[in-house]
């Protein structure tokens, strides 16, 4: 057979109905009582509507529509008695909390239904007695279930309100985090896009020419290789300590660092030209431009890195052969491509991962323009078109 199980009261709830029902048995024992005389004419049967009282406060809080039912059945009861104010005051408490922790429609229909309550009783009471103490019943029936369910409704807003604004700030602070997370996800792939290319194309050339040092017995080409050598690494040290000046924040005169452009090409072509030595790439520059006048920083920046990489790629694994940088430009968009011949290298080569591609994938998608590698009718081919426009730029 099913039983019934009420919810374990609160503990606040627990102490507010010991004290109602304490100070109902103190107003009790003292003979103060509301009225003087009663339907049923027993002192004693004021104390059974207050211990029915006292249990609906239990639920106040964990089952308010039980607490306010109970309540309800028990301030009538108490109206036939002698009356306890303490039974009337807890009463005030539960249709409080009827409201304060009931279904949001509880909450409205509670204080619609108590005020159409006091109006009825009102006015009951004129037609009944015709006289203007009637009044006072109206009065005092508002203060017992109007007023504690308008509080309940003005407290539940407030907190709701509160609850409101917490949530929002609380989405705030998560949207704040994420924001803060993809900015440094952001700058830490840039980060490791300029790091490969600053230093990627002299590593590449150390280690095919230490290679080829080592390989091949011959001084006069071990000395030339480690001439090269050297040349690489103390160009590569340089670049290193600028970017490591760059992400160095309040170093005191941080060392200036200018980015590198498009008129930096030719040197950079000679660079690889005498890095790949006799019987390796050839390496050329062709610039079909009609004018030669400044690019946007950012556009001459990622053009020259997507030549540089082209390059020291080509240095590691083109097969002898000419490799052309060609640059055009039409309209408001220039064009970048490196073509280099497709093949094995019968000499040493240093081994890639692939990053090289994806920056420069990377460097194109945030100017917003176009790229593509691959191999073309025994050709490699790395080619990017690259928007001039400044607002193209900058978006």
């Amino acid at each position: 057979m099913p039983t019934l199980s009420l919810p374990r009261p609160h503990r606040d709830d627990v102490l507010i109905a010991v004290l109602g029902l304490l100070g109902g048995v103190v107003l009790w024992a003292l003979d103060l009582y509301m009225r003087t005389g009663d339907i049923l004419g027993d002192t004693r049967l004021p104390l059974v509507p207050l211990v029915v009282m006292a249990a609906a406060e239990l639920l106040r809080r964990t089952a308010p529509r039980t607490a306010l039912a109970v309540g309800s059945v028990a301030l009538v009861a108490d109206q036939c008695t002698h009356g306890n104010l303490a039974t009337v005051a807890m009463y005030t408490d539960v249709m409080y909390a009827a409201v304060l922790y009931g279904t949001p429609a509880a909450a409205r229909r509670i204080p619609v239904i108590t005020f159409l309550i006091s109006l009825v009783v009102t006015i009951g009471s004129l037609a009944w007695t015709r006289s203007p103490e009637a009044l006072l019943v109206g009065i005092v029936t508002a203060l017992v279930v109007f007023v504690p369910a308008l509080t309940g409704v003005s407290v539940r807003n407030h907190r709701d309100a509160a609850d409101t604004a917490r949530l929002r700030a609380d989405q705030t602070a998560l949207l704040a985090e994420m924001d803060r997370t993809q900015a440094v996800t952001a700058e830490r792939a840039r980060m490791a896009r300029e790091l490969h290319d600053l230093v990627a194309n002299h590593l590449s050339a150390i280690a095919i020419h230490s290679t080829a040092a080592l390989s091949i017995d011959d001084p006069e080409t071990s000395r030339d290789a480690l001439g090269v050598i050297r040349e690489n690494s103390v160009d590569g040290l340089a670049e290193m300590r600028r970017l490591i000046g760059l992400l160095r924040t309040g170093a005191a005169d941080p060392e200036p660092s200018s980015s590198p452009t498009l008129g930096s090409l030719d040197a950079l072509v000679e660079q690889h030209r005498a890095a790949a030595g006799p019987g390796g790439p050839d390496f050329a520059l062709e610039d079909g431009r009609d004018g030669r006048e400044p690019l946007p920083a950012p556009v001459e920046l990622a053009a020259y890195r997507i030549v540089q990489e082209s390059l020291t790629n080509a240095l590691k694994h083109a097969a002898p052969g000419p490799v052309t940088v060609r640059l055009g430009q039409a309209g408001r968009r220039l064009t970048v491509e490196v073509s280099s011949v497709l093949g094995d290298r019968t000499g040493p080569r240093a081994p890639g991962s692939g990053a090289g591609l994806v920056g420069m994938r990377e460097r194109v998608a945030l100017l917003g323009g176009e790229f593509g590698a691959g191999p073309v009718d025994g050709v490699w081919r790395v080619r990017a078109e690259l928007p001039v426009d400044e607002g193209a730029v900058g978006s």
